[in-house]
């Protein structure tokens, strides 16, 4: 089963975590070979997520949103053997209301098209950011 979009019982469910902050939200990305991007042009899933990357990095950046990690995914030591990734990712919001306002913007929305031509699944985590510390468990 892929996942490439939430739905409003997600939705409301990330909405009532009551935190003020940020968030960051991990990006777990499986993409097409081939894709159809919304304007019926034949793409490489590859090129129609650098399509959305650089459309919708302008309503990033406005809503006060960055990138803070990115990895490229080579090998899953624990994990299920048929879950692969091509792109790995941590965006930064300024709180989950920054992320929501992303969401409605209509320009983030258009550029939402060539997401879902590009994605064949995906993981959206939201995370609350903590001081990495030395030790596994975050105490040290």
């Amino acid at each position: 089963m892929s996942h490439t979009a939430f739905d409003a019982d997600a939705f409301r469910a990330f909405r009532s975590i009551d935190r003020d902050g940020p968030i960051h939200m991990l990006n777990l990305v499986r993409l097409h070979e081939q894709a159809t991007g919304p304007d019926g042009t034949p793409v490489s899933g590859a090129r129609a997520y650098a399509r959305y990357g650089m459309a919708s990095a302008p309503v990033l950046a406005r809503v006060g949103g960055r990138i803070v990690w990115r990895g490229r995914p080579e090998f899953g030591l624990i994990a299920p053997a048929d879950e692969a990734w091509d792109i790995a990712f941590i965006a930064e919001y300024p709180g989950a209301e920054a992320f929501a306002s992303m969401l409605k913007d209509p320009e983030y929305r258009a550029a939402m098209a060539w997401r879902q031509a590009a994605v064949a699944d995906s993981r959206l985590i939201r995370l609350a950011p903590q001081d990495p510390g030395d030790a596994f468990g975050g105490t040290g």
